[in-house]
């Protein structure tokens, strides 16, 4: 079994089922063997874009956390050893959600399904 961490994008793309997501992605968020998760940092990052009127999601981050689970895409906390490693990181990518994503990546040995040019550039696994 391996274990992926979700970058925002591709959560919303797969709860909301659009094409946009590659073909690779697709095969392994489809596949029954691998262990999807989501930060708590993408729903509070969707919850601000939702209120700000930048993303339209249909519902709310309770409905993006119930299709979550729906899915058994484990919803994770931000531990503080994820802070840890962020405060190391170079600043590549200046998005605080996203850097908390790369240090939860690199803390949990997860490989982040992006397609985020800037998150590709650390020394993380990452597929698209």
């Amino acid at each position: 079994m391996s274990t992926y961490l979700l970058d925002t994008h591709s959560a919303i793309w797969f709860f909301n089922g659009e094409k946009k997501l590659s073909q690779t992605a697709r095969q392994i968020i489809f596949d029954p063997s691998n262990h999807m998760n989501i930060s708590i940092a993408s729903v509070w990052e969707l919850a601000i874009k939702i209120s700000t009127g930048k993303l339209k999601f249909p519902g709310n981050s309770a409905e993006f956390i119930r299709v979550a689970e729906d899915n058994d895409v484990f919803v994770m906390p931000i531990e503080p050893s994820y802070l840890t490693i962020l405060e190391g990181l170079p600043f590549i990518h200046r998005d605080p959600f996203d850097r908390i994503l790369i240090a939860t990546a690199i803390v949990e040995q997860m490989t982040i399904i992006t397609a985020d040019a800037d998150i590709v550039r650390y020394d993380v696994p990452h597929v698209w």
